[in-house]
């Protein structure tokens, strides 16, 4: 059996033409989707804070 994935959610967020553009690159080399590689940004950028937090 393989294990569930979270659930997703559809979320609406306005982000600089400039930023928009670098993660499209950055995401095309990285073979992810734009959304793809936004949450693997945001899961390390979590991470790190959590980090931070714990000191």
């Amino acid at each position: 059996m393989r294990p569930m994935r979270p659930l997703k959610e559809k979320v609406s967020i306005t982000l600089d033409g400039d930023v928009i553009e670098k993660i499209k690159d950055l995401a095309e080399g990285d073979d992810r989707s734009f959304s793809q590689y936004i949450n693997m940004v945001l899961r390390k950028h979590i991470a790190e804070a959590a980090k931070t937090a714990e000191k």
